[in-house]
């Protein structure tokens, strides 16, 4: 009976180190592998790069979490009321983002642009939930979750490249874009790890978490980024605006289809 208990422990104890493992894995190494390509090769496109982000960003929360969020049981005037509550909410935090920032700038302090703030938040809601699904995942079979840990990470490289040129065009210096990200990254593993705990309660709520991390991003595309692209107004610019918009688009639908 004893050794029956001990073996179960163990089992229980390796479940949850590989839960830790793989949420690290799906976390921080995609914030490692898009700083790779962000911090270098593409520092340099940092203000271009903002239309490719606005293209990830509106992609992933339209066509992958809204969608997500209705499968797991809500209907569309629910989403409707959360989208719109989570919209309002971050347009809120942008003014008290604003206010900080006036009063820090009177007091000879410089503050980043707000939507860093919120595509942190943003991003820490959608990494926590990703951390749930790959503890379900290990919680039915190991292989799976292992299985699925690779599948985030591929999935959310080319949304963490996105916030690195949003945060980069805002003026983040680059090694505080890579702490404030892999920040972000760990929530992940809370998620993980919480998800072990108490997974059936933790469920019920993925399609609100989902919803509103989706609002976020909707929110800084729309609010701040698009506004940004519209103050270059020549042919050319626009043109290759957009087509590093569809880039955006493309890349987090192939990353989805991937996933």
């Amino acid at each position: 009976m004893f050794n029956r208990n001990a073996s179960d422990l163990n089992k229980t104890l390796m479940i949850l180190l590989s839960i830790i493992l793989a949420t690290l894995v799906g976390g921080v190494v995609s914030v490692l592998l898009a700083a790779t390509l962000s911090l270098s090769i593409l520092a340099r496109f940092a203000d271009k790069m903002v239309a490719y982000a606005v293209g990830v960003m509106l992609a992933f929360s339209l066509t992958d979490m809204l969608p997500e969020a209705l499968e797991l049981g809500l209907n569309m005037e629910q989403v409707g009321w959360i989208l719109l509550g989570g919209l309002a909410g971050f347009f809120l935090l942008e003014k008290a983002t604003l206010w900080r920032h006036d009063h820090s700038a009177t007091n000879g302090h410089v503050s980043n642009q707000p939507q860093v703030a919120m595509i942190i938040v943003g991003d820490s809601l959608h990494n926590f939930v990703d951390g749930i699904l790959i503890a379900a995942a290990f919680l039915a079979d190991p292989k799976l979750g292992w299985a699925t840990a690779l599948a985030i990470m591929v999935h959310e490289i080319p949304q963490e490249i996105s916030d690195f040129m949003i945060m980069l065009g805002a003026g983040v210096p680059k090694f505080r874009a890579l702490v404030l990200n892999a920040l972000s990254g760990v929530a992940m593993t809370l998620g993980g790890v919480l998800g072990w705990l108490a997974l059936d309660r933790l469920q019920i709520a993925i399609p609100y978490i989902l919803i509103l991390a989706s609002a976020s991003f909707i929110y800084i595309s729309v609010a701040d980024l698009v506004p940004q692209l519209h103050r270059k107004c020549k042919p050319q610019d626009t043109l290759i605006q957009f087509m590093l918009m569809l880039l955006g688009v493309g890349t987090a639908r192939l990353a989805h289809l991937l996933h």
